[in-house]
């Protein structure tokens, strides 16, 4: 039997929390290259995690970035989310509410792939007035590494019972790992991955996504009997 009656929610950071897209069209826009929409973005997501340097970059990019110019570009996203980027609508009061309750514990594990991506996440939120240091916990994991071991440690060291657990994604492996690791999955369509794909091709059930910032924040504000 678990020790603890606490609840436990973990978020993903970019395309859930924060509006990456519009931090990557500007890094790219700086660098004379357009992105394109946000629908085509949804389609070539996977562009972003390039950036990183796990994988080489697409072909037809080749020829614009060379290791300088990479990391070029990864100084400008750098820069753009720890000065300019945005939350999504009502992400920062969900956090302080959730940071206030003496029985949520609350924590964020990333991909984010900007340079020393705690600080940068750090500075983000900050601006929005959210305090990071006061979230449970921070894990940074690599683009290639599954994210189910993560959800599962946090769970356990905390021992949460996984019906008062729950994660907060906006991709496909989001959702797996949720379910992979005893959680309970709330998912959004306005990040990396669109409605239409995680419905169709993963088959992700519609009572389970968002479609906008704020219906995210309703359902879990609703799940955790907070405010509306």
């Amino acid at each position: 039997m678990y020790t603890s009656h606490d609840r436990l929610i973990i978020f993903d950071a970019d395309g859930t929390t924060i509006d990456a897209f519009s931090a990557i069209d500007a890094t790219f826009a700086r660098h004379g290259m357009d992105l394109g929409d946000l629908e085509s973005f949804q389609k070539r997501r996977r562009l972003f995690k390039y950036l990183g340097g796990i994988r080489d970059l697409p072909t037809i990019l080749l020829n614009r970035f060379g290791t300088q110019s990479r990391k070029a570009l990864l100084e400008t996203l750098t820069d753009i989310y720890r000065e300019e980027a945005a939350l999504y609508p009502g992400i920062a009061e969900l956090f302080m509410t959730l940071i206030a309750a003496p029985d949520i514990r609350i924590g964020l594990v990333t991909r984010n792939v900007t340079n020393d991506a705690e600080l940068t996440l750090k500075r983000l939120f900050s601006r929005h007035g959210v305090d990071l240091d006061a979230l449970d916990f921070i894990i940074r994991v690599p683009v290639s590494e599954d994210k189910t071991a993560h959800f599962k440690r946090m769970r356990e060291q905390f021992d949460i019972n996984p019906a008062r657990a729950y994660t907060c994604g906006d991709e496909h492996h989001d959702y797996v790992a949720a379910i992979a690791s005893g959680m309970q999955p709330f998912i959004v369509s306005y990040g990396f991955e669109d409605y239409d794909r995680l419905v169709t091709k993963f088959g992700i059930p519609v009572e389970l996504i968002a479609r906008t910032p704020e219906i995210a924040c309703q359902r879990i504000r609703h799940a955790f009997d907070l405010p509306l």
